[in-house]
C-alpha cells in the first residue's frame, strides 16, 4: 500500500504529464488517501482537468479541491458574451435537447436548470460548457423528468458491470427501489467507482444513484 507522500509524488507526477496544466500553480496534500488540491488557474477547465488527474492516481481514495480560477484581462468575458458561447454549444451538442435547458450567468458562473428526461443529459450538458473561456464554474440544477419505468432495474446494472472490463461487478451490491439505485461494497480506484456510477445511471428508469462504493486497496504478490 502507498504511503501519502508516495501518493503526493505520483500525484504531482500526473499533473505534470497534463499538458494544459502547470503543476506549479498546484498545491497538493495528502492524508490518509485523500488529496487536496489547492492554488490558481487560469480556465475553469483547468481545474476539472487537475481533479481528473488526482483521480486517476492508484491510491487516491478521494480528491478535495480549493483551485480558484482567475482570468487576465485578455481572456475576461462578460455574462453576455458567455452565455451567447453556452448557447451555441448546447445547440452544437446533439446529446442535450437544447430547448428544454435554462442557462443564466452570473459573473462568470454559469447557472443550467430546465427538465430533461435523461441523467447522462444533465451530466452531457455540464461537460459541453464547462470549457468555455470566462467560465469560472457551472452550477448544474437541471432536474429529471423520466417517465420510463423502471424494469429489471437491478438486473441490467449487474449485467453491465458483468460486461465491463472496468469494474468488478463480484464486489458490488446492488439494491434497486423504485428510481433510485444504491451501490455498495468495495472498489480498487476512484475511477472504478465513478465508472460503476456511470454505468448505473444508464439503465432504464434510473433518476438517482447512492454511490456508497468504498475505495479499497489489496496488497500486491509478486
Amino acid at each position: 500500500m502507498k504511503t501519502d507522500a508516495e501518493i503526493k509524488q505520483d500525484v504531482l507526477d500526473e499533473l505534470a504529464w497534463q499538458p494544459d496544466i502547470d503543476e506549479t500553480q498546484m498545491g497538493v496534500i495528502v492524508e490518509d488517501g485523500i488529496v487536496t488540491l489547492s492554488g490558481v488557474v487560469n480556465r475553469y477547465g483547468k481545474k476539472i482537468a487537475a481533479e481528473k488527474a488526482a483521480k486517476n492516481v492508484a491510491g487516491v481514495k478521494a480528491v478535495a479541491e480549493d483551485i480558484a480560477v482567475k482570468y487576465g484581462d485578455d481572456y475576461k468575458k462578460t455574462d453576455k458574451e458567455i452565455a451567447k458561447a453556452v448557447v451555441n454549444a448546447l445547440e452544437w451538442n446533439a446529446s442535450v435537447p437544447k430547448e428544454k435547458v435554462m442557462v443564466r450567468v452570473d459573473d462568470g458562473y454559469i447557472h443550467l436548470s430546465g427538465e430533461l428526461p435523461w441523467a447522462y443529459q444533465k451530466k452531457a450538458a455540464k461537460r459541453t460548457v464547462q470549457n468555455l473561456m470566462g467560465v469560472k464554474g457551472v452550477i448544474n440544477n437541471i432536474s429529471i423528468e423520466q417517465k420510463v419505468k423502471p424494469v429489471e432495474v437491478k438486473d441490467r446494472i449487474t449485467k453491465a458491470f458483468e460486461r465491463s472490463a472496468n469494474i468488478n461487478a463480484s464486489q458490488i451490491e446492488v439494491k434497486a427501489d423504485g428510481h433510485t439505485v444504491k451501490l455498495s461494497g468495495t472498489v480498487t480506484s476512484i475511477k472504478e467507482k465513478e465508472e460503476a456510477e456511470k454505468a448505473a445511471f444508464r439503465a432504464p428508469g434510473v433518476l438517482e444513484v447512492k454511490n456508497e462504493l468504498r475505495v479499497q486497496f489489496y496488497p500486491s504478490f509478486v
